[in-house]
């Protein structure tokens, strides 16, 4: 049978099942017997149609299991992180290599490694299991003897994020910057920081770690090039949290022991570096300005949700140079809970005054941006009538 004739018979399949109301995995399973892993999109979103899919309990599962672009995270406003694999990062991940993480000799994940080195012009790269494990790692390998403090924003993931790990591993102290311009961190900010070594009373700082982006907002790469050229004068070391970006680190031997010692074996990691490799050709393309990649379109359509809120009379508290818009909520009376409330209602998960846009609402966005006016200008009609004290305690993990 041709791949169409099996594409055929599997949409077929799919209608039976759940006209039967018959447990959505029937479906997936259904899907994965495509001749072809590029047609796994195509199946998910004729799936994704079925209405009243229930599980074996009886409860609905739509859209909770795999459904490609047309999945919950098309709805799912709170971070980029609630993306969902593609049909070629899962066929990726079928064909990858599946050696051993300890001895270093998995084909699929060293590839990704060098390439990832390559494209950040640095001499090696280290695959880690989130940001947090990469903030850490490369702290810890840059923090070897206290007394020592990191200068950082105030606002910095590995202040406020990270469960304190930067002093339970590294037993280093936080300067933390309240930046001049409201936006991110400048040379000024950092000089009149700076504890030299030298001053018994002082813990002096041996790292200056920098977010970038920040809260969406880029810190322009000139102001980056003059905090370096300062650490340098001063020798000490600098960090950058690249988790909103792609990052590369230089792959050092204390890497290696302290990344042992937070994750131990993972065995073969190549089940999720493969679809890694594919996720950023995918998302930020192959050409050095992101030509061809899905993430110059997650912005843009971030700019379009500025936009909507604008119209309807809303304001930001933060430029939106990237995938992030920051509702001024409380310039306009509007509760954040009572907002996760309403899109909720709409059929959006939302986290308070932060929306968070990334590629799989984009290829969504004529339902899911209708959606969202909708709950924005619900929200904006309620304005004005008080937040209760205490209201929105949980209605964010951010704090501006």
């Amino acid at each position: 049978m041709s791949d169409v004739g099996r594409t055929k018979e599997c949409h077929k399949y799919a209608r039976v099942q759940s006209l039967k109301g018959k447990a959505s995995e029937n479906l997936i399973v259904c899907a994965f017997q495509s001749w072809k892993y590029e047609r796994l999109e195509a199946v998910a979103r004729f799936v994704s149609m079925a209405k009243g899919i229930k599980d074996s309990m009886g409860k609905s599962i739509q859209n909770k299991t795999w459904l490609g672009s047309a999945g919950s995270a098309a709805y799912d406003f709170r971070s980029d992180t609630m993306t969902t694999p593609t049909g070629s990062m899962l066929a990726a991940i079928a064909s990858c290599s599946l050696q051993d993480d300890v001895f270093q000799e998995d084909d699929t994940t060293n590839d990704l490694e060098a390439y990832c080195a390559a494209i950040t012009g640095k001499e090696s790269a280290l695959f880690v299991l989130s940001g947090t494990m990469g903030n850490q790692l490369g702290l810890r390998a840059l923090l070897t003897q206290p007394p020592h403090s990191v200068l950082c924003d105030h606002r910095s993931h590995i202040v406020t994020s990270e469960a304190g790990g930067l002093a339970v591993l590294t037993s280093a102290m936080v300067s933390p910057v309240t930046p001049r311009n409201g936006l991110y961190l400048t040379l000024a900010d950092v000089e009149a920081n700076f504890k030299p070594e030298g001053r018994v009373i002082d813990c002096p700082t041996k790292v200056i770690s920098l977010e970038n982006t920040h809260y969406g907002v880029i810190t322009p790469l000139d102001e980056v090039r003059k905090i370096s050229a300062f650490a340098r004068s001063r020798g000490v070391k600098m960090h950058c949290d690249g988790a909103p970006t792609v990052g590369g680190m230089r792959r050092l031997a204390s890497h290696d022991i302290f990344g042992k010692q937070l994750a131990a074996g993972f065995g073969s990691r190549a089940s999720v570096t493969a679809a890694g490799r594919v996720a950023i050709e995918e998302t930020f393309g192959k050409g050095p300005n992101g030509e061809g990649g899905l993430l110059r379109h997650s912005h843009a359509t971030a700019k379009k949700v500025e936009a909507m809120w604008r119209e309807i009379g809303g304001t930001t508290k933060f430029p939106v140079d990237t995938n992030v818009v920051w509702l001024d909520l409380k310039a306009a009376g509007i509760s954040m809970a009572r907002l996760n409330q309403i899109g909720k209602e709409e059929g959006l998960l939302l986290m308070g005054d932060r929306l968070v846009v990334h590629y799989q609402i984009y290829q969504n966005a004529e339902d899911t941006l209708g959606r969202l006016r909708r709950a924005l200008e619900r929200a904006w009609g309620e304005r004005g009538r008080g937040v209760p004290a205490g209201a929105d305690a949980n209605a964010s993990i951010y704090c501006t």
